[in-house]
């Protein structure tokens, strides 16, 4: 007979004929489960109650919730600790906790459903086996990395040794989570079986006793590297130099993540352990973890907000496209993979119609190759899309997103066939990254419906849409576009309808200084390096390649109409556009691509010219000769201050609604370095009056460009900050 033992707890033991106990997992008023601190009490009562019990044979650790088995701990937990030592002390608790289950006499089997992340898996480790489910939600990992923290319960010891030492870094220095599959063939999971069975087949696996852990046959490199001292040395000192190569050392935790899994190695687990409840403890205290756990919190609120308070949105059930180019067939792929909702693209040629399936085509297919979806599946997502070259279909659609030329006439052509082929309830989302929404919305017949929808290059990888309402659009297009894009996997700010809105404008600035810079006489690569060691993804010359220095003009040229000459467009993008030079897409620009950039024999062995090489014949087009004069220090603070300057003043003219909503902006949308928080988080830790001197430092040698803005002058002068 089955025997339950109910309480208040989280963790509630239910006892089966066969003798298996099977322990569930339910946080109370939690959508996924969660470790919290004052569990430890709740699971020692009742791993308390199996060791009293002979009758138990083996154990069974399985959720209560049927989206997650445990998706982490509780971070506001460690967001609450006011010192180092308190955090020790919760990461020694979890790891006598979780070395008692690995110490259990009898086999010790989790049943994993959905994600088994962070603190998760490091309970999930601790058992003897692990079945994992098929379910395409279940994932695997320890992404402690991303909140600038390590695995702080046993993790940075106990994965490599059922993975092996390669693949626990890769997992650990970059957070990265394995799928079901690839968890089994991994040797993090034993089985895996359809969630229907999964409970059955963890208590067959428990009744057999402790699964012996098969020894995988390795590669000979792998041998080489990870069985004797010197190999690890090898891979150890490799893994910090590719670390460095990274971050630029900006981040400490993956060096510490390396540190401990070292001193688990090379001195044993007890030590091992020691040294990951130090380093923990040290990290969460850390104004980088500091600023990437208040970004986690921001973008869990987030999630949680209407695009206006207390004004519901319409779910989306169909929506259509316009324009099959490279964003129309980015949208439509969000739409459908992401939102579940079937799209229908509109464009007037058929190729643009081609370009758009095989945008999704090749995603998902190279997702099919991986293993990492089913070829049913992959048709399945496919069949939800459709194309043609009218509006047929187009009647019921909930929503429009127009993604056609940066054409003020054709998108005001576009709102008006809308308005003629769909109902009056349609919203006409335009994907402008320059025109005003008020412009478009002009003719319009219904501009309550018409609202900016601007997503990011490439669709399917930036997380950040920003959603432009004018004066005129309803409160619920606005919460009906924000739950959209949120649908989308997107992560939306509302902004106001001003010329570059927040990004692009802020962004204009940063650009427009690093061409400056470059027309000093500066080399170009050395620009970029400046910034990429600030922290940013890639340099602004780069960058300026990738968008194609054609756009870039243009978007400075609407900036400078606006705002005037703050924004004076630089005497370099003219040179470069009189030079045919768009960047990436027409292969010139300020670096080689194609053929010229193909290296040379002697380069190659000689290690030379690695990476991007600079078109030299750049420095003639723009009439300088490349000379460095400035520290790299000062390349990135005159691009950045130029950035926080404009930050500062789209706030206070409210074109992003908090300081909060602006530093998700820049984070997202530009790869502003995580680890400062953003902009307005950075501002604050540089000292208001710290910047405004900075700024009249470099007024008095570069001119009114770098002239303080109002609200940043007076908070200086009241001791205010953003947050």
């Amino acid at each position: 007979m089955t025997k339950s033992i109910k309480n208040a707890s989280a963790f509630s033991l239910e006892i089966k004929e066969n003798g298996i106990g099977v322990i569930s997992i339910d946080v109370a008023d939690e959508s996924m489960n969660v470790l919290k601190a004052e569990f430890a009490e709740q699971v020692t009562e009742v791993l308390d109650q199996v060791e009293a019990n002979k009758d138990i044979v083996g154990l069974v650790l399985v959720s209560g919730k049927d989206n997650s088995f445990v998706a982490g701990a509780d971070v506001a937990m460690l967001d609450s600790c006011e010192t180092a030592e308190q955090v020790k002390e919760i990461a020694q608790l979890g790891q006598n906790l979780f070395n008692r289950i690995e110490a259990m006499t009898i086999p010790v089997i989790a049943a994993i459903n959905g994600p088994a992340l962070g603190g998760g898996l490091e309970l999930a480790m601790a058992c003897h086996g692990r079945v994992v489910s098929d379910s395409e939600k279940t994932v695997l990992g320890l992404p402690e990395v991303q909140l600038g923290l390590l695995p702080g319960s046993g993790g940075t010891q106990r994965l490599p040794k059922l993975v092996g030492l390669q693949k626990a870094l890769d997992m650990m220095l970059a957070g990265k989570q394995l799928r079901g599959k690839q968890a089994v063939k991994a040797g993090l999971a034993n089985d895996i079986v359809p969630n229907s069975i999964l409970l059955k087949t963890a208590i067959e696996m428990a009744l057999k006793g402790k699964p012996v852990i098969k020894k995988k046959k390795q590669p000979l490199v792998t041998r080489l590297l990870e069985n004797n001292p010197f190999g690890r040395k090898v891979l150890f000192d490799q893994a910090g130099k590719q670390v460095m190569r990274l971050t630029k050392g900006n981040y400490p935790a993956p060096f510490k993540i390396i540190e401990c899994i070292r001193t688990g190695v090379e001195k044993g687990t007890k030590k091992g352990l020691e040294i990951e409840a130090q380093r923990f403890s040290e990290l969460c205290m850390t104004p980088e973890s500091k600023a990437l756990r208040g970004l986690f919190f921001a973008t869990t609120a987030m999630k949680k907000e209407n695009g206006v308070a207390g004004v519901d949105p319409i779910k989306v059930k169909k929506a259509g496209i316009l324009g099959g180019g490279l964003m129309g067939g980015g949208i439509a792929f969000v739409t459908t993979t992401k939102a579940g909702v079937p799209a229908r693209i509109k464009d007037i040629a058929h190729e643009g119609i081609r370009n758009a399936f095989k945008y999704s085509f090749d995603i998902l297919n190279k997702k099919v190759k991986r293993r990492f979806m089913q070829h049913s599946q992959m048709q399945k997502q496919l069949s939800m899309l459709s194309a043609g070259t009218d509006f047929v279909g187009f009647k019921d659609m909930d929503i429009i997103v127009e993604a056609v030329f940066e054409d003020l006439s054709l998108k005001q052509n576009m709102v008006a066939d809308i308005e003629a082929n769909c109902n009056e309830k349609t919203v006409f989302a335009s994907n402008t990254s320059s025109l005003p929404i008020r412009d478009i919305a002009a003719k319009a017949a219904r501009p309550e419906n018409v609202i900016g929808l601007h997503y990011f290059s490439p669709v399917d990888k930036m997380p950040l849409v920003e959603v432009i309402a004018t004066d005129k659009t309803s409160d619920e297009t606005i919460s009906t576009t924000v739950e959209f894009a949120r649908r989308q996997g997107k992560t939306p700010i509302v902004v106001k309808d001003e010329a570059g809105f927040f990004v692009n404008r802020i962004l204009g600035l940063y650009m427009n200084e690093a061409a400056q810079i470059a027309m000093e006489g500066e080399p170009v690569n050395k620009i970029d390096k400046a910034l990429t060691k600030f922290g940013f993804p890639v340099g602004p010359m780069t960058l300026l390649d990738e968008v194609g220095i054609d756009v870039g003009s243009k978007v400075s040229a609407i900036l400078f109409d606006a705002f005037g000459e703050r924004f004076t467009v630089p005497s370099a993008m003219e040179k470069l556009i009189a030079d045919g030079r768009k960047g990436k897409k027409n292969q010139k620009g300020f670096y080689k691509y194609g053929k010229t950039a193909k290296r040379s024999f002697i380069d190659k062995l000689t290690f030379a010219n690695k990476g991007k090489q600079v078109d030299e014949s750049v420095y003639s087009v723009l009439g300088v000769s490349p000379k460095s004069k400035l520290k790299p220090e000062q390349i990135s603070e005159r691009c950045v201050v130029q950035l926080l300057n404009e930050a500062a003043r789209c706030l206070d003219a409210g074109i992003v609604r908090s300081a909060r909503d602006g530093d998700i902006g820049m984070i997202f949308g530009t790869g502003y370095p995580p680890f400062q928080g953003g902009p307005f988080r950075y501002m604050d830790s540089l000292g208001i009056d710290n910047l405004v001197e900075i700024l009249n430092g470099y007024k008095a040698i570069h001119g009114d460009r770098f002239e303080p803005a109002d609200v940043l002058v007076k908070m200086a002068k009241d001791g205010k900050t953003f947050y």
